[in-house]
C-alpha cells in the first residue's frame, strides 16, 4: 500500500525588491481597471456609445465594467491575485481583439499595453494559481 502526502502550496521565496513591484504593479492594475469599470458599470453616455460602436449593447458593457471590478477584488488579494490575472488575460485579449477590428491598430495600443502588464502578473504568480486551482480549499484557508 502507498502513501500519498499532500503537500500546502509552493512557498515562492522572492526577493523584496521583486515582491515590491509585484504588489505595485497588482496595485496599479487594479487602479486601471477601476476607471475602465466606473464609466462602463454607471452606463456613461460616452462609454456606452463606443461599446454600440463596436457592437456592444448596455448589457454587455455592464457585464464587462462588473467583470473588471472583479478583476480589481481578486488583484488585491495576494492569493487571488494570479487567477485574477489570469481571467485579465483572457478580457484583454478579447478587448484588443474587438478594438483592433473595430477600431483600428492605433486604438488598441492602450487594452494591448494592459494586457501585457496582467499577464506578467499571471506568469509571475502561476506557481500559485496552480495550487489554487488544485486544492482550492487548502490553498485559501493555510496562513
Amino acid at each position: 500500500m502507498t502513501t500519498a502526502t499532500l503537500t500546502s502550496a509552493p512557498s515562492i521565496s522572492r526577493p523584496r525588491a521583486a515582491r515590491i513591484a509585484l504588489a505595485a504593479l497588482q496595485v496599479v492594475l487594479a487602479a486601471i481597471y477601476v476607471m475602465a469599470a466606473s464609466g462602463k458599470v454607471t452606463l456613461d453616455p460616452t462609454v456606452v456609445a463606443g461599446f454600440a460602436m463596436m457592437g456592444i449593447g448596455p448589457a454587455g458593457t455592464v457585464a464587462i465594467g462588473v467583470l473588471e471590478l472583479a478583476a480589481v477584488v481578486g488583484l488585491l488579494i495576494p492569493r487571488l491575485a494570479g487567477l485574477a490575472a489570469t481571467g485579465c488575460v483572457a478580457l484583454m485579449v478579447g478587448a484588443t481583439i474587438t478594438t483592433v477590428a473595430t477600431m483600428g491598430v492605433a486604438m488598441a495600443a492602450f487594452p494591448a499595453a494592459v494586457l501585457v502588464l496582467v499577464a506578467v502578473v499571471a506568469w509571475v504568480r502561476r506557481h500559485e494559481t496552480a495550487a489554487l486551482v488544485r486544492h482550492p480549499r487548502r490553498t485559501l484557508l493555510e496562513r
